[in-house]
Order: C-alpha cells, then sequence, then structure tokens
C-alpha cells in the first residue's frame, strides 16, 4: 500500500476510475488511479493540501467524472480489484509520474498543458507530468 484509504476511498477512486476511463478498458482505468494517486502524494503545486482519495477526487474543477451517472452508481468487485492494484502501488506508462490527464476528442495531445509536459497517450487520453524537480513525492 502507498498511501492509506478508507473502504469508502477505495470505492471513490473504483467509481472514478470507471466514470473518467470505461471505454479505455482496465488499462485506462488503472492509468487514471495513478493520477488520483499521484495527487494525493504530490504535496505540489494546487495539490499542496490535497492529501487523501476523497481530497484529490473532490478537488474542485478536476474530474469531470464527478457529474456522471457512472460515478453515482456502486462500483463493481473488478472495479475495486483495480483500485485495489493502484493503491497497492501497480503504476502505468504513460501515467506513472502523471498529474494531469484530459481526453482531447478528435484531437491529438498538445505537447503542453497548463503548462506541462506530455508524458504520452493511451487511446483518448493525454497524461502530463509536472517538471522534473517540481514535485519529488510522486518521481
Amino acid at each position: 500500500m502507498i498511501i492509506s484509504y478508507s473502504t469508502k476511498e477505495l470505492e471513490l477512486l473504483a467509481r472514478i476510475m470507471r466514470a473518467e476511463a470505461l471505454n479505455e478498458g482496465e488499462l485506462g482505468m488503472l492509468m487514471v488511479g495513478n493520477v488520483v494517486v499521484n495527487r494525493a502524494l504530490a504535496n505540489c503545486l494546487t495539490f499542496k493540501k490535497i492529501n487523501t482519495i476523497t481530497d484529490a477526487i473532490y478537488q474542485k474543477n478536476q474530474f469531470v467524472g464527478t457529474n456522471s451517472s457512472l460515478f453515482q452508481a456502486s462500483p463493481t468487485a473488478k472495479e475495486k480489484e483495480l483500485a485495489k492494484r493502484v493503491l497497492s502501488g501497480e503504476y502505468y506508462y504513460p501515467a506513472t509520474h502523471a498529474l494531469w490527464f484530459y481526453a482531447p476528442g478528435k484531437s491529438t495531445c498538445k505537447t503542453t498543458w497548463y503548462s506541462q509536459k506530455l508524458a504520452g497517450s493511451y487511446k483518448n487520453h493525454c497524461f502530463y507530468n509536472p517538471d522534473s524537480g517540481v514535485c519529488n513525492q510522486i518521481y
């Protein structure tokens, strides 16, 4: 376990992973989970007061998935298992050190987003890392 979490937070993480990346399959959902955990661990940039999974998921204007019916429904056993894997420290490139992601629709990923460098993409999501040395807790 790389971060403390409650049963409720495990379920919250599973729900946001589904809401943000259901169409990206299991690997896409795992990468979204990586970003959430990274934000809770980072203690840098706009994530300085984000210390828990709950804080990360409900940080204002961050995850559009919190407004989705997919987020409101209870997670499946499989979704909870995926969330446990992320909380146990499994990381997947390009989300390994990422603090941001977005889906550009039919466009390609921008080389920078909110002044952060593109780490890579997976299916419809683009992932962005903080500059080296800025958020040492996630490196």
